[in-house]
């Protein structure tokens, strides 16, 4: 079992940057495919990046391929976002989440384990 804890949300205006990361305790991350997934407010989960066990696969959403980059860090048992060029549809809770998979997934429902969120707000 694995525990994910998100960090980095915040305000911040359009065009600004934020980088969240995603602290894991318990099995060490290098075992589990990472994503991180969004919601607004009134919309359903969506998908915006995944990476497999061992970073070798990557996906991005279309609404954030160019702008945001998904990377890890065993030693620290970290996955990040970084997030550029922000835009007002951006604002959402950020959640990170792993499955104990080799390939990533871009459905939450295949996801075993979540955080409990990061707000992300773009002001326009």
């Amino acid at each position: 079992q694995v525990q994910l804890v998100e960090s980095g949300g915040g305000l911040v205006q359009a065009g600004g940057s934020l980088r969240l990361s995603c602290a894991a305790s318990g099995r060490t991350f290098s075992n589990y495919a990472m994503a991180w997934f969004r919601q607004a407010p009134g919309k359903e989960r969506e998908f915006v990046s995944a990476i497999s066990r061992g970073g070798v696969v990557i996906y991005y959403a279309d609404s954030v391929k160019g702008r945001f980059t998904i990377s890890g860090d065993n030693a620290k048992n970290t996955v990040y976002l970084q997030m550029n060029s922000l835009k007002p549809e951006d604002t959402a809770v950020y959640y990170c989440a792993a499955r104990s998979s080799v390939l990533q997934a871009t459905t939450p429902s295949a996801y075993e384990y979540w955080g409990q969120g990061t707000q992300v707000t773009v002001s326009s």
